[in-house]
């Protein structure tokens, strides 16, 4: 008995992937996606049933937004039951916001939601686009020999690696390798066959349905402290009518300034019920407030660990939480907790 012909919705949004130079002018513009077999025929060699939705008009993805998360998840959401896997492309510049903010609105997901897209115009000759496209719609159909999902995650593939979407971050605009994920291994590397590693890979449980969410808060800011801030900045910034949550960028391991005025300014917001979540900026490692005499002044100021968060999921995950008209104390315990694979506690 045949088994059924895998199936796999691609989601077009936008970006560099799905332009192409008019001739004429040299300009890049959107094409049709229905014009998508023309330039990537290939797919036709898929025994795959490949369906498209496309935002009309396609987005740029400097204007990506929480509402188009929730229109992202509404569309994978009514679809879930007719396809094995998504696909979604989407412009590199704010791709790994929107993988971490996915990761977190589909709760109990069950099937792969690969993300991609390209350094390069699918229409032009040496673009990444099509080895891009092509392996992200084949992890998306992959199953194992019971029928479940290879990869049944939110993920971002680019340049041969498939990489847990909340764990990654965009580290180059002009090569080809756009995307790194620090500190979590990838979850395939893809050479002449795509080789996954299934301890990495989540299990979820299949009998659980899909719970989509589709609630944010905006209200929420990110500080990178560098030498010789102002108490100024700093009090402006903790004193914005509505705020509601900081993501703190600090030194290292999770060092700050010693100085009283700062570790008052923190204080002061802590105690008026602003959650303040401490994140390295570096881009690999993770915080430790209690490893030095300044990690631990943050801690008595009330700040929290963000562990080895990347800033795009610190941000995602605060906005998600808050969204959700959580408790404070029940959205500063879960901001110290692994909800979906994108931290790791030591």
């Amino acid at each position: 008995m045949r088994a059924e012909t895998p199936s796999v919705l691609l989601i077009y949004t936008g970006g560099t992937i799905g332009m192409i130079e008019n001739p004429e002018t040299g300009a890049l513009e959107n094409f049709n996606f229905d014009h998508l077999l023309k330039h990537v025929p290939e797919l036709k060699r898929f025994n795959y049933r490949i369906s498209s939705y496309q935002f009309d008009p396609p987005l740029d993805s400097s204007d990506m937004e929480p509402a188009y998360w929730a229109k992202l998840v509404k569309i994978i959401n009514y679809n879930y039951d007719y396809f094995d896997g998504f696909v979604i492309l989407h412009g590199t510049d704010t791709m790994a916001y929107t993988a971490s903010a996915l990761s977190f609105m589909l709760e109990n997901l069950s099937k792969p939601v690969i993300l991609t897209g390209s350094q390069l115009p699918i229409g032009t000759l040496r673009t990444d686009g099509k080895e891009n496209l092509i392996t992200a719609i084949e992890i998306a159909a992959a199953k194992n020999t019971d029928g479940t999902a290879i990869v049944p995650e939110v993920c971002i593939f680019f340049e041969n690696h498939l990489m847990r979407g909340n764990r990654t971050t965009k580290i180059n605009a002009e090569n080809f390798n756009a995307f790194r994920s620090f500190n979590y291994p990838p979850l395939a590397r893809v050479g002449i066959h795509i080789k996954y590693e299934p301890n990495l890979i989540r299990k979820p449980d299949p009998t659980k349905p899909l719970k989509p969410h589709y609630l944010f808060d905006t209200n929420v800011v990110i500080l990178t402290l560098f030498p010789g801030i102002q108490e100024s900045i700093v009090t402006s910034l903790l004193h914005v009518p509505g705020l509601k949550a900081v993501v703190m960028k600090t030194f290292g391991s999770g060092n700050a300034p010693q100085k009283k005025w700062f570790i008052r300014q923190l204080k002061e917001a802590t105690d008026r019920g602003i959650i303040i979540v401490n994140i390295t900026q570096c881009a690999s490692g993770a915080v430790e407030m209690g490893r030095y005499e300044t990690g631990m002044h943050l801690l008595e100021a009330g700040v929290i660990s963000g562990y080895d968060s990347t800033p795009e999921c610190a941000i995602t995950k605060l906005m998600f939480l808050l969204g959700h008209g959580l408790p404070n104390k029940d959205i500063r315990y879960k901001m110290n907790s692994c909800l979906i694979g994108e931290i790791t506690k030591s």
